[in-house]
């Protein structure tokens, strides 16, 4: 949101402000006096580019597509948007609703076809892209067998279209669409305007028009001209590509190259991506007493769950020094909010939990190190990878093994004439790291907190779920042991139960 407030501000007024001043100067009035001292912005507005002939990739692709042509292709990378309709479907409106969003967003109708070690993207014309939508029949028993096996497909970048659909029909009232999705055509942020798009081609189909979507003014090709030339190149001094990379350069010098988890098995040589997941929920009171321990402290509440994940690590034996994955939107221009593509980012978030800080200590230096991090929010992971050059090992991920991401983001309500549309889960066989936390803000139409909800994926060649599933709870249990006493050091907060407790004085009476 913050990411977005200032792109907002950047295009509107034309000025540039830091992220910092957004936590510096929480308050309308505060805002109004920075704005005033404000200066230019120097970032060139993204407009669309004329295009050579050979359409490069962006950053992020061009390291999927390396990906997908050394080591094969994955499902790892697939992103599934699976809707429950309930009602009575209009099968045809739906197929012409689908060929009308892949018509409005050239990446669902990219092709990377082989042409040698240098990549290139290419569009294909509408006529030459209509997505089919395949039915199969089943009982509510197969359905999440069947969805599983349907987000696990494989796709061919160099002849498929990155995006397919098909719809399990379990009764003539009750359907559930899978629209599955490459990440190298779409991200997280990606699913809420392509569902909105389908929402509206839909209605648009059953009253009788044809005239499909309008056409965004930038396409994602533009995005990825104007990326490169945004950036620059490194060895070009004050290019946006050099000032970033030399202080990610100095921000992540002697990086741990692995942070040593309490796994419950010795790691493979190979990481084998199977994977699971097990939810994690917070309470509306636990919630609302974070987000008050954030506003008193000027930090947001991604801040005090990565504050708070760190703590934890720390105490299980990962070490101070615990290097963190954050995704973060790559929005940085309001041309791209509603589009459908490869923009996020993943940030290496380094917390220092050495000296055994006190929680309100250790909040204060996420804070000042967040903030560092996204003013230098542009470099392409890819890149700082390739700067950064750690010991490449196919047993672990490179720079961090632990990802978090926090989504804070209002999530939409899709209407589909005729049908009751809800989100339907899909479990998770795959990981991409060794353990991934993805949480989700809830909160009322005035703001007000009302919980937090989650998952926990895990690599299942490291972990067994009754491992996560403690982990889970110990995560919980810190979280709610700082909000009582901000001022605890971290390394006597309490992580065991009564009965854990018990149990292992049981154990050690037993063995002594």
């Amino acid at each position: 949101l913050a990411t977005r407030l200032i792109s907002r501000i950047r295009s509107t007024l034309g000025v540039e402000l830091a992220i910092r001043t957004l936590f510096e100067a929480p308050t309308i009035a505060g805002l109004v006096s920075r704005l005033k001292l404000a200066g230019p912005t120097r970032r060139t507005p993204l407009r669309p580019l004329p295009r050579p002939e050979r359409l490069p990739l962006s950053y992020a692709q061009q390291r999927l597509w390396f990906l997908d042509r050394f080591e094969g292709p994955s499902p790892i990378y697939n992103i599934p948007l699976a809707l429950r309709l309930t009602g009575m479907v209009d099968v045809d409106a739906l197929k012409s609703a689908l060929a009308d969003v892949v018509n409005r967003h050239e990446s669902l109708r990219t092709i990377f076809p082989d042409a040698g070690d240098t990549p290139e993207q290419l569009i294909l014309p509408p006529e030459a892209a209509r997505p089919s939508l395949e039915i199969f029949d089943l009982n509510e028993t197969d359905l999440s067998a069947a969805l599983s096996a349907a987000a696990s497909y494989t796709f061919d970048l160099a002849r498929e279209m990155p995006i397919r659909a098909c719809m399990f029909r379990v009764d003539a009232a009750s359907h559930v669409l899978l629209i599955l999705c490459h990440h190298i055509a779409s991200d997280g942020w990606s699913m809420a305007p392509l569902a909105r798009d389908l929402s509206q081609a839909y209605q648009a189909r059953i009253r009788g028009e044809t005239g499909g979507l309008a056409m965004p003014p930038i396409q994602y090709a533009d995005y990825a001209l104007w990326q490169r030339s945004l950036l620059g190149e490194e060895g070009q001094p004050g290019s946006l590509m050099a000032c970033q990379g030399t202080y990610w350069l100095n921000r992540l010098a002697a990086l741990p190259e692995l942070l040593e988890l309490p796994a419950d098995r010795p790691r493979p040589a190979v990481m084998s991506h199977r994977g699971g997941a097990l939810p994690i929920a917070l309470s509306a009171e636990l919630h609302r007493a974070l987000a008050a321990m954030a506003g008193r402290h000027q930090a947001s509440l991604f801040m005090v769950m990565q504050a708070g994940l760190a703590a934890l690590l720390t105490r299980l034996g990962a070490g101070t020094d615990i290097p963190l994955g954050s995704p973060i939107a790559g929005r940085t221009d309001d041309a791209l909010d509603e589009l459908v593509g490869l923009f996020v980012n993943t940030l290496v978030l380094r917390t220092d939990t050495s000296g055994d800080p006190d929680f309100g200590t250790l909040l204060e230096r996420v804070r000042a190190d967040d903030l560092e991090a996204y003013a230098h929010q542009d470099l392409p992971f890819e890149r700082l990878v390739e700067l950064i050059n750690p010991s490449r090992s196919t047993a672990h991920h490179p720079l961090f093994q632990v990802m978090l991401t926090f989504q804070n983001n209002v999530r939409r309500s899709f209407e589909f004439p005729g049908l009751t549309v809800s989100p339907q889960p899909i479990s998770t066989t795959t990981a991409k790291f060794d353990l991934s936390f993805t949480l989700w803000e809830r909160r009322e139409a005035d703001g007000s907190p009302i919980g937090i909800l989650g998952r926990i994926e895990y690599a299942s060649d490291l972990f067994d779920a009754v491992s996560v599933e403690q982990l889970s709870t110990r995560y919980v249990r810190l979280l709610e042991a700082v909000t009582t006493d901000v001022n605890r050091p971290i390394g006597q907060i309490e992580l065991l139960s009564d009965r854990e407790r018990h149990q292992i004085l049981e154990e050690w009476n037993a063995t002594a």
